[in-house]
């Protein structure tokens, strides 16, 4: 009879359980695409700053096109950092924990962009002005390159063998919500005088953004350690200096994870960024047009990409990058053509199609397939540097270098397209040889 009650207690204590456990999966994942919606806000809203602000405040120029130039260079300064922060964040991650590293870097986002719009400009400091951004900006890479890997890991190792993609996917979110709260705040404030948004305007959605990073704190200090995490620090002594052990055992893993975010960085920044100055500068329409586009664009990655991110659950990682590393190739030219009808709405039915398809059908299963590739003492690591690295080198160098070959070949978009091609390629060849790991069990 006692065994008989015994069952009975235990049989009612499992779903309490696995109640608990669901409760604790949703607010990881909450306090995740929470944190990662404003880290996504503040780099995406240097971006916009970057095509309609910087160029005229910091890097003034008789020449339009030079200034977007300079402009995109210190644009490229937060790319080059993102790395530095991955080694630096990715080394106390695997040996501290994720979740001690999310705050931190959180707080450093925040106050980067926070002190970006309070900088005074060019006229009022001289060159001090432009030194200023570049330093702060570097902040914002470092912190970035540590909040991403956490924010992932929290969820994908929180998550069910076979919803990793999911899971993953649904911390991408937080890029297309980061820039349709960015993109709505700049349209708002450039509704105001042209004197008046250069004068104090532009500030606004700089300055809001210690508010956003003040709430993601408070959220994140409520969830629980990866539990695969925990498990592993158990089981077998955590690496001395994981950068170095990635460097020396894993190179090939690495490069992999590198090869697999060329493409898809590379199109974003060409879709949104580069776009601001090409639909502006060249085809001389309303920044409106382009700020439309970009929300339309980010409303449909707001589904894309956590269905992509499920379907490369049920057919694997690999399939979803095959399939827009080809669109990426055959899109790369029309792109163009449709943009330079000038209509509105095509502009921005094609903006949105191209980062669905260009970034949305790779960004959201990347998420647990650079996870996965890496061993749980070195996820951190290696998942935040093969990230935060193929993004240096794409996403960073990409605008700045679309931004010279327009002016080298007098404003032709041809020369983009190629680009976005040999990118796609490069994936490609990546995805080809990465291996597939879609519902197998985490290793250790």
């Amino acid at each position: 009879m006692n065994q008989v009650v015994t069952g009975l207690q235990d049989s009612a204590k499992e779903p309490s359980a696995a109640a608990q456990l669901q409760r604790e999966r949703r607010r990881v994942l909450l306090a995740s695409v929470i944190g990662s919606i404003f880290e996504w806000y503040d780099f995406v809203v240097y971006g916009i700053a970057s095509a309609l602000v910087f160029n005229k405040l910091f890097f003034p120029s008789t020449n339009p096109l030079v200034g977007t130039i300079a402009s995109f260079g210190t644009y490229a300064v937060g790319y080059v950092a993102r790395p530095l922060g991955g080694i630096v964040f990715g080394h106390f991650g695997d040996k501290l924990g994720r979740k001690a590293m999310l705050s931190i870097t959180l707080l450093i986002m925040g106050l980067g962009t926070f002190l970006i719009g309070c900088l005074p400009t060019y006229a009022q400091i001289g060159l001090w002005s432009p030194v200023l951004l570049i330093a702060l900006r570097f902040v914002q890479g470092i912190g970035f390159g540590g909040e991403w890997g956490g924010s992932i890991l929290m969820a994908v190792e929180h998550a069910p063998s076979n919803r990793r993609g999911l899971f993953g996917s649904l911390v991408q979110v937080g890029y297309p919500i980061g820039v349709i709260v960015s993109t709505a705040v700049f349209s708002l404030v450039s509704k105001l005088s042209a004197a008046d948004f250069l004068s104090w305007g532009w500030r606004l959605p700089f300055l809001v953004s210690i508010f956003f990073a003040a709430a993601g704190i408070v959220i994140r200090m409520r969830v629980a350690e990866s539990p695969v995490f925990e498990r592993a620090v158990h089981e077998e002594p955590l690496p001395k200096v994981p950068f170095l052990e990635i460097l020396t055992h894993h190179r090939k893993t690495f490069l992999l994870a590198v090869g697999l975010k060329i493409s898809e960085i590379a199109w974003v920044s060409v879709a949104t960024v580069v776009m601001i100055s090409y639909v502006t500068i060249h085809l001389g329409l309303p920044k409106s047009v382009i700020l439309n586009g970009m929300l339309w664009a980010a409303a449909v990655e707001l589904i894309t990409i956590p269905m992509f991110g499920w379907l490369s659950d049920l057919y694997g990682r690999r399939t979803m990058f095959f399939i827009g590393c080809i669109f990426s190739i055959v899109f790369a030219f029309p792109m163009f053509h449709f943009l330079d009808t000038r209509d509105p709405t095509i502009i921005a039915l094609t903006i949105a199609f191209a980062v669905s398809f260009g970034q949305g059908i790779m960004f959201g299963p990347e998420a647990a397939w650079m996870s996965e590739m890496f061993n749980t003492r070195l996820r951190y690591s290696g998942a935040s540097l093969g990230f935060q690295l193929g993004g240096a080198i794409s996403g960073g160098l990409t605008p700045l270098v679309a931004a010279l070959l327009m002016n080298w070949s007098g404003g032709m978009s041809w020369p983009i397209s190629c680009v976005l091609i040999g990118t796609a390629c490069i994936t490609l060849l990546a995805a080809w040889h990465a291996p597939e790991t879609a519902g197998k069990p985490l290793e250790p």
